[in-house]
């Protein structure tokens, strides 16, 4: 009984190895072919190392005497039981296949999944891992993701920047709107088509409201977004135009 114990340890350890290594070849060598999404390589590599581990086990049981026509049996007649214990694992798993099948998102690409937004680091057979921008990791079920409303920030090459400027009413509507335009244009990561957009959006109750709607590659997003940010107030302090407080806030705390 020892001898047998110390051939399953055995077992068990060569064969986790030699799936950790077989699925490492795997995504190795998908993610190196060209045309080939590298969430497919890390998928198939999850699937090659669970299958390699199921097998390990099936012989591990095999050393203790137990057949594995005898564990077929006893799983198919145990089959209801099992399959409503792991309907949550079984459920991720399909929505595995379904994500890699397609492709709400990718490796390396920002989303928000039901609520809960990160950079795509993984996606296994039942699991997606996410990392926020403060690097802080997330593993949201792929069940729960299949089943969210997934918004792709990085699904397509471009997107709009939009901003909002407050500006006194004394002050001039146009010329501010030009000083934003052209603070604008003067960074070459704005792009030109489609035609950056500056128009008077909302008379609020302290301040005109001026919107910019700006377009630019997907990865100069938030740089160009602080970056405006700054350079526009520091345009506007240049040229005289005030950026107003909410006065009527303020006179209220006074009474």
């Amino acid at each position: 009984m020892i001898l047998n114990a110390a051939k399953a340890l055995a077992v068990l350890i060569v064969g986790w190895i030699v799936a950790g290594t077989i699925g490492g070849m795997v995504r190795r060598k998908v993610n190196s072919t060209p045309h080939i999404d590298p969430t497919l390589g890390n998928f198939l590599a999850s699937m090659v190392k669970w299958a390699i581990l199921a097998m390990v086990i099936v012989a591990v049981l095999g050393i203790f005497g137990i057949e594995a026509t005898s564990v077929v049996a006893v799983l198919g007649a145990a089959s209801l039981a099992i399959g409503l214990a792991l309907q949550g694992t079984l459920s991720d798993l399909a929505a595995g296949v379904m994500i890699v099948i397609f492709r709400p998102y990718k490796l390396g690409q920002y989303v928000d999944i039901g609520g809960t937004a990160g950079t795509v680091q993984e996606v296994n057979l039942f699991t997606t891992e996410l990392v926020t921008p403060d690097n802080v990791q997330i593993i949201v079920p792929n069940g729960q993701a299949w089943g969210s409303i997934i918004i792709n920030y990085s699904a397509h090459d471009t997107r709009r920047v939009d901003l909002v400027f407050g500006i006194d009413y004394g002050d001039n509507a146009d010329a501010a709107m030009k000083i934003i335009l052209d603070t604008a244009q003067a960074d070459g990561r704005v792009l030109s088509d489609p035609e950056p957009w500056v128009r008077v959006t909302n008379l609020g109750d302290s301040s005109v409201d001026l919107t910019a709607r700006l377009w630019c590659n997907a990865a100069d997003y938030w740089d160009l977004k602080f970056m405006l940010t700054q350079k526009v107030k520091e345009a506007f302090d240049a040229q005289g135009i005030s950026i107003p407080y909410p006065h009527a806030v303020e006179i209220q705390k006074a009474g």
